[in-house]
């Protein structure tokens, strides 16, 4: 099969096409897959830079996907051959990721892929999918009539969570740095579009919840954002980030506005194999597939680039201002 084969850290045209095995199911509950997508994250860039540690080289990026059933395990139950899906799954060295025209999962990580989406934009769904929802309800406990503050509201995971907070009856402010991307986000439903080049995001969100600050803030961006954004959050209100906060932050003002700061990393049930919450994600993929289908939910595809042009798919991911999603088409 065709895959693009990282064999060490560096800039994206270390990554190459070669022709490599096929895998084969090993075990009773694993499901070949005929890749049709693969969706282009963040982490995958930062793996193919050597930012985070890889256990063994060669590897294969890319953690979420969509395709095709080829075959099963004898004991699978979820799926048959022929079966469209979509699933997060493998990728940053533990099992081989989705840049391939191959993939083989245990049935827990996939779930039916939503009628009402391509292969292409399927694949773009699962990581930023479980990731909003993971911060949203499951970290900060989003509810009815929450005011929700999103940073990077028309990027990859922000676009979605807009989507789903809405979905939960709360108001929504964004942070996007364009024009362009304050008429995508004002589409998916946001309720205060805030240009940070342009504008005070604390004073913009005080004055938007009449100084009270917003009960949940998300921060998709890190760095110095997240402890810029301790006061724009109301007192015992919900921070929730999706990197970690820097050495030097200053807990100062989230000490004293009693803040409830959690850390949301979506690559732990796969890290550390906990497979209630591998089940839990895969819960997330079919409620996720019900919104779609419903038409509650969109997912945004801003390129899509045949799988031997991975390199140039992870510098348009790193050069920055991409709406949405980025997918590699087998």
């Amino acid at each position: 099969m065709k895959a693009m084969v990282m064999t060490r850290a560096g800039n994206p045209d270390i990554l190459e096409l070669k022709e490599i095995p096929a895998p084969a199911i090993t075990g009773p509950t694993e499901v070949l897959v005929r890749v049709k997508a693969a969706g282009v994250n963040p982490v995958d860039t930062k793996l193919r830079r050597g930012h985070y540690h890889l256990p063994q080289l060669p590897a294969l990026l890319g953690c979420d996907g969509a395709g095709v059933v080829e075959a099963t395990g004898k004991h699978v139950t979820r799926v048959k051959p022929g079966d469209e899906i979509y699933f997060f799954h493998g990728g940053f060295g533990l099992k081989p990721g989705n840049y391939a025209e191959y993939t083989v999962l245990d049935e827990r990580f996939l779930a039916l892929k939503p009628r009402s989406l391509d292969f292409i934009r399927a694949a773009a769904a699962p990581l930023v999918l479980i990731t909003a929802w993971e911060a949203l309800h499951d970290r900060a406990r989003l509810g009815f009539g929450h005011t929700v503050l999103i940073h990077a509201g028309a990027g990859g995971v922000g676009h979605i969570a807009i989507q789903l907070a809405k979905l939960a009856g709360a108001r929504v402010a964004t942070t996007i740095g364009s024009e362009e991307k304050i008429t995508f986000v004002n589409t998916l439903g946001a309720d205060c579009a805030i240009n940070y080049r342009k504008q005070d995001v604390v004073e913009a969100v005080l004055e938007w919840t009449q100084g009270k600050g917003v009960d949940i803030a998300m921060d998709n961006v890190g760095g110095g954002t997240f402890q810029a954004t301790f006061p724009a959050v109301r007192f015992y209100g919900d921070l929730v980030t999706l990197l970690p906060p820097e050495n030097t932050t200053d807990w100062t003002v989230a000490r004293q506005r009693n803040l409830r700061v959690s850390l949301e990393v979506m690559l732990s049930p796969q890290m550390f194999d906990l497979e209630q919450a591998q089940r839990h994600q895969a819960w997330i993929l079919e409620e996720g597939a019900r919104r779609f289908d419903g038409g509650e939910l969109t997912v945004h595809v801003s390129h899509v680039l045949p799988l031997g042009e991975a390199a140039e798919a992870h510098a348009l991911l790193e050069k920055g201002g991409t709406i949405g999603k980025i997918v590699l088409a087998m």
